[in-house]
């Protein structure tokens, strides 16, 4: 349920509402926007059936809310949420360009690569210390030597670091290096790991699932915020479908769903939604175009040598160019990158 304030209603009206929410056992959730202030209702659904509200003084009307995420909904938070990156914002005018290789390979590796993608207008290295793969034969990642590498490399060009967490034990070690933590698409529903990134202190950036619906990926996000991070953003990669000729199935369609119904910012990752090099630009430009807040690009400075995910890395010489010709695509849409 959400409690709607009058336009006129007094900060004393707001907080006996709370007051008396609170006294139920009920967990309450603001959003102030120019005219109205929101209360979220979050608690025992019996309780909040039997709630009767508009008699108190200040309260405009209550609306019932029907789907089972609640702080994830737009209709708990009708504005945009910002998430600042320790001073980068994703959500905001500006769309965010977060780049590098899929895996930390080496120090010198990953200093190219952040260095190239520094000067081509990324703000956050992307690169997998931790790589959980198809194949138990594949390379795993570095490991804990892998987290600093991307620091020392972002450090040293000024750039913040998104990298994975594969394990829920993990979590701490990973904080101490990153400046975002990613949740990959094989752990979208890992409930455990979720409940856990709830108490994180880092933004978390949750990509969907190789076959999950909207529903459930808000749901997904649901469970980190429940447990008290608010900073989530969503990463749609593709979704399996029954095309072979793309490794994944961009879902252009899920970010503009996403933008209706959650405040939550929404990262495009083109290079795993289409699996293939010269595809990456044109889906990085289409998903501007439907309202990502954030790119997500594998850049690696020889992408035939790549330990992970080289058919689809650009060459710096490639990321260049299409950040580039980004900026039309963001001021037609009355964005900046």
């Amino acid at each position: 349920m959400i409690v709607v304030m009058s336009p006129l209603a007094t900060k004393e009206n707001l907080q006996d509402v709370i007051k008396k929410l609170e006294s139920l056992n009920l967990r309450t959730h603001l959003s102030t926007g120019d005219e109205r202030t929101i209360v979220g209702v979050i608690g025992d659904k019996k309780i909040i059936a039997n709630l009767e509200m508009e008699m108190m003084t200040g309260v405009e009307k209550t609306v019932r809310i029907t789907e089972k995420y609640k702080l994830v909904s737009r209709d708990f938070h009708p504005q945009d949420t910002v998430i600042d990156v320790d001073g980068v914002e994703i959500g905001g005018k500006e769309i965010v360009v977060m780049a590098g290789p899929c895996a930390v390979e080496s120090l010198e590796q990953v200093r190219e690569a952040a260095r190239a993608v520094k000067e081509a207008g990324a703000k956050i290295l992307r690169g997998g210390a931790f790589k959980p793969r198809t194949s138990p034969y594949d390379f795993q990642g570095l490991g804990e030597e892998g987290l600093k590498i991307l620091r020392d490399a972002a450090d040293e060009f000024g750039l913040k670091v998104v990298t994975e967490v594969v394990d829920r034990e993990d979590i701490p070690m990973i904080e101490e290096y990153a400046d975002i933590l990613q949740v990959g698409a094989r752990n979208m529903q890992n409930f455990q790991m979720l409940k856990a990134l709830g108490s994180a202190k880092k933004p978390v950036m949750l990509k969907r699932g190789l076959s999950a619906t909207i529903s459930e990926w808000l749901n997904a996000a649901e469970y980190i915020m429940t447990g008290g991070n608010e900073n989530v953003m969503f990463c749609e990669r593709g979704i399996r479908t029954y095309e072979t000729f793309t490794r994944n199935t961009m879902d252009l369609s899920a970010i503009a769903a996403i933008k209706e119904l959650s405040h939550l910012p929404i990262v495009a990752d083109p290079s795993h939604g289409t699996g293939r090099r010269p595809m990456v630009a044109p889906m990085a430009r289409a998903s501007i175009a439907v309202g990502a807040d954030a790119l997500m690009i594998e850049v690696h400075p020889n992408p035939e040598r790549a330990w992970s995910d080289g058919n689809q890395s650009l060459t710096p010489a490639q990321f260049k160019d299409l950040m580039a010709n980004l900026g039309d695509i963001a001021k037609a849409v009355g964005r900046t990158i």
